[in-house]
Protein backbone atom coordinates (compact mmCIF):
# COMPACT_ATOMS: atom_id res chain seq x y z
CA UNK A 1 0.00 0.00 0.00
CA UNK A 2 0.90 3.70 -0.87
CA UNK A 3 0.89 5.22 2.50
CA UNK A 4 2.51 8.16 4.15
CA UNK A 5 2.14 10.00 7.45
CA UNK A 6 3.65 14.01 8.01
CA UNK A 7 3.83 15.34 11.13
CA UNK A 8 4.31 19.37 11.06
CA UNK A 9 4.79 21.20 14.47
CA UNK A 10 6.08 24.92 14.34
CA UNK A 11 5.64 27.54 16.88
CA UNK A 12 2.60 28.36 14.78
CA UNK A 13 1.09 25.06 14.09
CA UNK A 14 0.73 21.53 15.35
CA UNK A 15 -0.61 19.54 12.07
CA UNK A 16 -0.68 15.48 11.31
CA UNK A 17 -1.22 14.16 7.79
CA UNK A 18 -2.31 10.48 7.19
CA UNK A 19 -2.67 9.34 3.25
CA UNK A 20 -3.09 6.11 2.11
CA UNK A 21 -3.55 6.48 -1.53
CA UNK A 22 -4.88 2.99 -2.46
CA UNK A 23 -8.38 3.70 -0.08
CA UNK A 24 -11.91 4.40 -0.46
CA UNK A 25 -12.42 8.11 0.20
CA UNK A 26 -12.62 7.36 3.96
CA UNK A 27 -12.03 10.33 5.94
CA UNK A 28 -11.09 11.87 9.23
CA UNK A 29 -11.03 15.39 9.18
CA UNK A 30 -10.48 18.43 12.16
CA UNK A 31 -8.97 21.42 10.99
CA UNK A 32 -11.05 23.68 13.17
CA UNK A 33 -11.99 25.80 9.72
CA UNK A 34 -14.84 24.21 8.43
CA UNK A 35 -14.62 25.09 4.58
CA UNK A 36 -11.01 23.67 4.58
CA UNK A 37 -12.64 20.58 5.94
CA UNK A 38 -15.22 20.67 3.42
CA UNK A 39 -12.21 20.82 0.64
CA UNK A 40 -10.34 18.10 2.14
CA UNK A 41 -13.00 15.54 3.02
CA UNK A 42 -14.35 16.69 -0.73
CA UNK A 43 -10.82 15.84 -2.19
CA UNK A 44 -10.40 12.84 0.01
CA UNK A 45 -13.70 11.29 -1.18
CA UNK A 46 -13.40 11.69 -5.19
CA UNK A 47 -9.48 10.85 -5.31
CA UNK A 48 -10.69 7.61 -3.18
CA UNK A 49 -7.17 8.32 -0.76
CA UNK A 50 -7.75 7.69 2.62
CA UNK A 51 -7.38 10.76 4.68
CA UNK A 52 -6.67 11.41 8.38
CA UNK A 53 -5.84 15.17 8.90
CA UNK A 54 -5.22 16.88 13.04
CA UNK A 55 -4.80 20.57 12.69
CA UNK A 56 -4.62 23.67 15.44
CA UNK A 57 -2.98 26.66 14.84
CA UNK A 58 -3.22 30.00 15.90
CA UNK A 59 -4.53 31.42 12.53
CA UNK A 60 -6.63 29.96 9.63
CA UNK A 61 -3.74 31.02 7.22
CA UNK A 62 -1.08 29.58 8.87
CA UNK A 63 -3.52 26.31 9.38
CA UNK A 64 -4.36 26.23 5.87
CA UNK A 65 -1.14 26.56 4.48
CA UNK A 66 0.87 24.22 6.90
CA UNK A 67 -2.02 21.49 5.81
CA UNK A 68 -1.51 21.91 2.23
CA UNK A 69 2.18 21.43 2.97
CA UNK A 70 2.25 18.62 5.13
CA UNK A 71 -0.73 16.63 2.32
CA UNK A 72 1.77 17.40 -0.62
CA UNK A 73 4.69 16.19 1.03
CA UNK A 74 2.43 12.89 2.26
CA UNK A 75 1.83 12.22 -1.26
CA UNK A 76 5.04 12.64 -2.58
CA UNK A 77 6.77 10.05 -0.14
CA UNK A 78 3.77 7.53 -0.81
CA UNK A 79 4.62 7.68 -4.18
CA UNK A 80 8.10 6.77 -3.75
CA UNK A 81 9.87 6.64 -6.70
CA UNK A 82 6.82 6.81 -8.86
CA UNK A 83 7.52 4.40 -10.86
CA UNK A 84 4.82 2.11 -12.49
CA UNK A 85 1.92 5.63 -12.08
CA UNK A 86 0.04 7.24 -15.42
CA UNK A 87 1.78 10.28 -14.25
CA UNK A 88 -0.68 12.85 -15.95
CA UNK A 89 -4.22 13.41 -15.04
CA UNK A 90 -7.11 15.52 -15.93
CA UNK A 91 -10.73 15.94 -15.10
CA UNK A 92 -13.60 18.44 -15.53
CA UNK A 93 -16.63 19.01 -13.10
CA UNK A 94 -19.48 20.62 -13.10
CA UNK A 95 -21.37 21.53 -9.68
CA UNK A 96 -24.46 23.66 -10.66
CA UNK A 97 -23.85 26.54 -13.07
CA UNK A 98 -20.01 26.13 -12.24
CA UNK A 99 -17.69 24.16 -13.98
CA UNK A 100 -13.76 23.55 -13.21
CA UNK A 101 -11.04 21.70 -15.21
CA UNK A 102 -8.20 20.71 -13.54
CA UNK A 103 -4.96 18.52 -14.97
CA UNK A 104 -2.28 17.58 -13.29
CA UNK A 105 1.47 15.90 -14.08
CA UNK A 106 3.29 14.51 -10.99
CA UNK A 107 6.35 14.67 -13.15
CA UNK A 108 8.43 16.16 -10.11
CA UNK A 109 8.03 19.78 -10.94
CA UNK A 110 6.17 21.84 -8.96
CA UNK A 111 4.29 24.13 -10.88
CA UNK A 112 0.58 25.85 -9.78
CA UNK A 113 -1.43 27.85 -12.72
CA UNK A 114 -4.72 29.06 -10.98
CA UNK A 115 -7.24 31.09 -12.57
CA UNK A 116 -10.46 30.39 -10.10
CA UNK A 117 -12.15 33.51 -11.15
CA UNK A 118 -12.81 34.09 -7.99
CA UNK A 119 -14.49 37.47 -6.95
CA UNK A 120 -15.24 37.38 -3.42
CA UNK A 121 -12.64 37.97 -0.27
CA UNK A 122 -13.97 34.87 1.39
CA UNK A 123 -15.66 32.16 0.88
CA UNK A 124 -17.54 30.55 3.93
CA UNK A 125 -14.90 30.66 6.57
CA UNK A 126 -12.07 30.64 4.81
CA UNK A 127 -10.10 33.73 3.09
CA UNK A 128 -9.81 33.58 -0.81
CA UNK A 129 -6.12 34.09 -0.79
CA UNK A 130 -5.91 31.62 1.65
CA UNK A 131 -7.94 28.83 -0.86
CA UNK A 132 -5.40 29.90 -3.72
CA UNK A 133 -2.34 29.57 -1.66
CA UNK A 134 -3.75 26.26 -0.09
CA UNK A 135 -3.59 25.18 -3.80
CA UNK A 136 0.11 26.58 -4.40
CA UNK A 137 1.79 25.20 -1.52
CA UNK A 138 -0.32 21.57 -1.89
CA UNK A 139 1.23 21.97 -5.62
CA UNK A 140 4.63 22.81 -4.87
CA UNK A 141 4.84 20.13 -1.70
CA UNK A 142 3.94 17.39 -3.58
CA UNK A 143 6.06 18.44 -6.36
CA UNK A 144 2.83 18.66 -9.14
CA UNK A 145 2.52 20.77 -11.94
CA UNK A 146 -0.95 22.22 -11.57
CA UNK A 147 -3.09 23.86 -13.69
CA UNK A 148 -6.87 24.51 -12.01
CA UNK A 149 -9.07 26.68 -13.86
CA UNK A 150 -12.88 27.80 -12.90
CA UNK A 151 -14.14 27.89 -17.03
CA UNK A 152 -17.80 29.52 -15.65
CA UNK A 153 -19.44 29.92 -12.71
CA UNK A 154 -21.50 32.67 -10.26
CA UNK A 155 -21.37 31.15 -6.99
CA UNK A 156 -17.76 31.12 -5.15
CA UNK A 157 -19.15 28.37 -2.96
CA UNK A 158 -20.15 26.28 -6.16
CA UNK A 159 -16.75 27.12 -8.43
CA UNK A 160 -14.04 26.32 -5.39
CA UNK A 161 -16.05 22.86 -5.26
CA UNK A 162 -15.79 21.55 -8.60
CA UNK A 163 -12.15 22.67 -8.83
CA UNK A 164 -11.31 20.54 -5.82
CA UNK A 165 -13.36 17.85 -6.87
CA UNK A 166 -11.60 18.30 -10.88
CA UNK A 167 -8.41 18.02 -8.72
CA UNK A 168 -9.24 14.83 -7.09
CA UNK A 169 -10.13 13.10 -10.12
CA UNK A 170 -7.21 14.29 -11.80
CA UNK A 171 -5.15 12.96 -9.08
CA UNK A 172 -6.73 9.55 -9.08
CA UNK A 173 -6.21 8.86 -12.82
CA UNK A 174 -2.23 10.31 -12.05
CA UNK A 175 -1.78 8.22 -9.09
CA UNK A 176 -3.43 4.83 -10.73
CA UNK A 177 -0.79 2.01 -11.61
CA UNK A 178 -0.53 1.49 -15.28
CA UNK A 179 -0.21 -1.88 -16.18
CA UNK A 180 1.43 -1.30 -19.12
CA UNK A 181 4.39 0.10 -17.23
CA UNK A 182 4.88 -1.86 -13.85
CA UNK A 183 8.13 -1.36 -13.07
CA UNK A 184 8.62 1.59 -15.08
CA UNK A 185 9.23 5.06 -13.95
CA UNK A 186 7.10 6.94 -16.38
CA UNK A 187 9.82 9.50 -17.78
CA UNK A 188 11.70 10.02 -21.02
CA UNK A 189 14.53 10.11 -18.29
CA UNK A 190 14.17 7.36 -16.33
CA UNK A 191 13.52 9.46 -13.00
CA UNK A 192 11.10 11.84 -11.70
Amino acid sequence: MRRAKVERKTKEVNITVELNIDGKGKTNVKTRIKFLDHLLTTLAKHSLFDLTVKAEGDLKHHISEDVALALGEALNLALADKKGIRRFGSAFVPMDESLARAVVDLGGRPYSNLNLKLRRLKIEDLKTEDILHFFTSFAQASKLSLHLTALYGTNEHHKIEAAIKALAIALREATTPDPRRVDEIPSAKGVL
